[in-house]
């Protein structure tokens, strides 16, 4: 209605949220319980109920008077709790973590929402139809492999075909029966031919009901546009995430799931202008961890993963195989999600021995990453709770089990929170410092998407020259770090082509 709202300086959930990230229940009765001495239950007249018939109208008065109360009581508490949680924010030194990244933020997501994305329905269709083929033909040679027709959705069906007719070796049963999931049919990936004709199945079915007959219905009618909702309050790190429908969750892994994106499009006349942080989460752990090999690499522009590989197997860049830079690279994400042995074990397909050779190898190398990590959880531990560089915490109860694998579990948030919740902060405030300067230049461009670490605008073609320059300059100057931030930055008339 070309209304503009202004000064959005308080939201009670946001508030509650940077509090307490991992609270499950965000309710405003639940915020109105936990942080106040009231409850709404009280509040709500508990009157007889009288008899009524259908042509009276005390049923729909009752109503409107029940919610003017609980209306009433909301306006009480919210104005009680602003003071409650803005002191405990300023308490705790996350004051200007709510003012300055998580309200202005708001305003950001509730734009993309309204803009949105559009999406061509009919490639969307015909994407659709050409995964029904290859589906089907999938089907047959299924059948052919074992030589009989059966429900391949079925687990039970499923499990007795491999393991009884075809007697592939059994690694897991469950209640029901033998376990079908994908751990176990990529261990029997070498066994027979049907097994990676099983995996492409699940892959093209998935494909296909969550992302062609998934995203149908969220097209908008009247804008031909699918608006998605962009959440700040839900994940225990500060990562904004996406719902009806997950527009941050569109497969990139596989050449036939990636194309995907190429169904959504810019308006007539627009490009869009698509924009990554290089590797962010490793430059903030080079950061946080002031590890000297990691930053040397880093401010000298080197490959990162070459890199660690020729510090790991002590040999000359130039001579670092494709192999070896794939097994760093394992190494280096592995590191940053606290990841073991066995995970890499498993990842690389090579023995435990030599995954443990290889963590230790690049612990030795990586010395202020081996200190970062023992130091990390230590103080976790002792605090029982985690920060970013911005002050945002996660409480870690799980450091404090009895159990060794929930405190493990412990130790993999603690590594993991700060990095990845550092990287969630920097992207708010890259997305705050973009809008800002968009609407001070008097721009049409348009921010329609925020995947993680990559930033999606829409711009009319005369705009697109500008509004990649702004994007450049905001993303890599949102914070400085003891490293440079890089951005890549491409346009391209479809989100596919982007990249």
């Amino acid at each position: 209605m070309g209304i503009n709202v202004q000064n959005l300086y308080y939201d009670v959930e946001i508030a509650a949220y940077i509090l307490n990230p991992s609270a499950q229940n965000k309710t405003i009765e639940d915020i109105i319980t936990s942080y106040l001495d009231i409850n709404p239950a009280d509040y709500e007249k508990k009157e007889e109920t009288k008899q009524i018939n259908l042509f009276d109208d005390i049923a729909s008065n009752e109503n409107k008077d029940k919610e003017k109360e609980k209306n009433t009581m909301y306006a009480y508490a919210i104005s009680k709790l602003y003071e409650v949680t803005l002191n405990k924010l300023n308490d705790l030194g996350q004051l200007n973590l709510f003012k300055t990244i998580e309200m202005p933020v708001l305003e950001v997501l509730a734009d993309m929402q309204y803009n949105g994305i559009y999406v061509d329905r009919q490639e969307l269709t015909n994407y659709g139809d050409e995964l029904k083929e290859k589906i089907n033909v999938l089907i047959c040679e299924i059948y052919n492999l074992c030589g009989e027709e059966f429900n391949i959705n079925s687990p039970k069906q499923l499990g007795e075909v491999l393991f009884e007719k075809l007697k592939l070796p059994v690694y897991k049963k469950n209640k029901s029966g033998y376990s079908t999931d994908v751990d176990v049919l990529e261990k029997l990936k070498n066994e027979h031919p049907v097994i990676e004709k099983i995996l492409e199945y699940r892959q093209l079915v998935k494909l296909n009901s969550t992302y062609v007959e998934g995203l149908i219905p969220y097209i908008n009618k009247d804008t031909l546009k699918i608006h998605s909702y962009f959440h700040q309050t839900v994940t225990a790190t500060g990562r904004i995430s996406s719902t009806e429908p997950n527009l941050q969750n569109i497969p990139t892994r596989i050449e036939l799931g990636k194309r995907l994106r190429k169904v959504f499009k810019p308006e007539e006349g627009k490009i869009f202008i698509d924009a990554d942080y290089s590797q962010i989460e490793l430059r903030i752990l080079a950061h946080i961890s002031e590890d000297k090999n990691m930053q040397e690499a880093f401010m000298q522009g080197e490959d990162i993963h070459k890199w660690a590989a020729s510090k790991v197997f002590g040999i000359p860049l130039s001579e670092v195989t494709k192999q070896q830079r794939a097994e760093a690279k394992a190494v280096n994400f592995g590191i940053v999600y606290g990841i073991s042995d066995f995970g890499l074990a498993e990842q690389l397909g090579i023995s435990r021995k030599k995954a443990k050779i290889y963590i230790e190898q690049y612990l030795e190398k990586y010395n202020g990453i081996k200190k970062f990590m023992e130091n990390v959880s230590k103080k976790a531990a002792e605090d029982g709770y985690i920060e970013t560089i911005f002050n945002r915490r996660r409480y870690i109860p799980e450091l404090s089990s009895s159990n060794y694998m929930v405190r493990q579990f412990g130790k993999r948030v603690a590594m993991n929170t700060p990095i990845q919740g550092s990287a969630a902060d920097i992207m708010k405030i890259a997305m705050i410092n973009v809008y800002k300067k968009l609407k001070q230049e008097n721009m049409k461009t348009k921010i329609i998407l925020q995947i993680h670490d990559e930033l999606l605008l829409e711009a009319p073609k005369e705009e697109s020259e500008q509004a990649k320059e702004i994007l450049k300059q905001e993303m890599e100057n949102a914070v400085k770090l003891k490293i440079p931030l890089t951005v890549e930055v491409s346009e391209a008339k479809n989100w596919y082509d982007c990249k």
